[in-house]
């Protein structure tokens, strides 16, 4: 049996207007591929659902808002491999690998996302039905295993 810990996550950020919601759920799921720090690396393997979290724009408020910055946002799951990890210490290897991926794609939009650890049942509870699933392509067969009973 593979050494894995499973992480519950919430990532949030603001986007360019045009910015198309798929390719950044791809961006995540691809990011958490390989994750470390100080030298050392391991595998990962995020699984979860993308969604904009945009107020509602009225027609007479569109012109004006299709300029501003849209909020996005992923509930997914992170299995990361290797023995000794902390959710804590995982959860800070993604969200530097988030906070380099986010502005290397999109530029700087004034802020970092948001990359932290929530429960398991606010994944299943407050994941909206029209989210667009996303996952790490092609990741260790091993860890998509772990992660299965909770996607």
């Amino acid at each position: 049996m593979l050494d894995s810990l499973i992480v519950p996550l919430f990532v949030t950020t603001d986007l360019p207007p045009r910015a198309d919601l798929a390719e950044f759920g791809e961006l995540l799921a691809e990011t958490a591929r390989a994750l470390g720090h100080d030298g050392a690396s391991y595998d990962g393997f995020l699984a979860g659902k993308v969604f904009w979290l945009d107020r509602p724009v009225l027609p007479r408020q569109r012109p004006a808002a299709e300029a501003e910055l849209r909020f996005a946002a992923m509930l997914g799951y992170l299995a990361a491999s290797g023995p000794g990890h902390t959710a804590r210490g995982v959860v800070a290897d993604v969200r530097r690998a988030v906070c380099a991926a986010v502005t290397s794609r999109y530029g700087d939009v004034g802020v970092s996302p948001a990359v932290f650890a929530i429960r398991d049942r606010d994944v299943r509870e407050r994941t909206p039905d029209s989210a667009v699933s996303v996952g790490t392509r092609d990741a260790a067969r091993e860890l998509v295993s772990v992660a299965r009973p909770y996607l």
